[in-house]
């Protein structure tokens, strides 16, 4: 093997990243739009190209800059057991939800991902003292996401790549329910994302915590008009 090919991950914590980025996962994620259905409603945001260019802005802009730089230092967190610095990492992400349902979707998300390792860690000792500070805290769901992955084999960027493939998933669902888009543009929408997905990974990792922000104003003032729209599908 070349010396720069780089580690092939275990069979098991691939499987593992791909059931954590699964939209099956029982976490409640696909009741979410996370703002989109709302500015598909109200910002005009109508065409497979539109929803494209949204997706890819919150991906940069809100994902890349803070839930995913918070991840990348929370799977180090996890693994060294320095439960302080996952609760000051919890609390970053309860102060810095700009809305009431976003603020709510990060809790009941981690509530769900908390049960879920609860459930499927039941006498695993070595991970258990994690799952039960967790559940303590209260759990928010990037926190818990990288308490999932830390249990793996897998690099930081690896987990990032999962979290951020979950969530394009996600959110190209949203796009199909919400508007007149069939299966094959959501699939283009997908490739683009899933092209964009590695550099944002790395740029979440170059970040430190004075650089870590969650500052988007358009995306709080759709999720505020998205708590009082008159017909909505998702909860935020």
């Amino acid at each position: 093997m070349p010396p720069d090919h780089p580690t092939p991950l275990p069979a098991a914590s691939l499987l593992q990243l791909i059931w954590l980025a699964s939209p099956a996962l029982p976490v409640g994620g696909f009741s979410y739009s996370e703002g989109l259905e709302s500015a598909i409603e109200n910002a005009g945001i109508a065409s497979e190209a539109a929803v494209a260019e949204w997706l890819l802005d919150q991906l940069h802009i809100t994902q890349a800059r803070g839930d995913m730089a918070l991840i990348a230092k929370a799977v180090g967190a996890w693994r060294r057991n320095d439960f302080a610095q996952v609760t000051a990492l919890n609390h970053w992400v309860l102060h810095t939800r700009e809305t009431s349902e976003l603020r709510l979707q990060a809790e009941q998300m981690g509530r769900s991902m908390a049960d879920w390792l609860r459930n499927q860690h039941q006498g695993d000792e070595t991970l258990m003292p994690a799952v039960r500070h967790l559940a303590a805290l209260p759990p928010t769901y990037p926190v818990a996401f990288a308490l999932a992955a830390s249990a793996t084999q897998a690099s930081v960027h690896d987990v990032l790549l999962a979290y951020a493939f979950g969530w394009a998933e996600n959110m190209v669902q949203a796009a199909l329910k919400s508007m007149q888009l069939g299966q094959s543009a959501g699939q283009r929408i997908l490739a683009r994302l899933a092209d964009a997905i590695p550099a944002a990974a790395d740029h979440a990792i170059g970040l430190t915590d004075s650089e870590r922000q969650a500052f988007s104003p358009m995306l709080a003032i759709l999720s505020s008009q998205h708590e009082v729209q008159y017909s909505r599908l998702f909860r935020s």
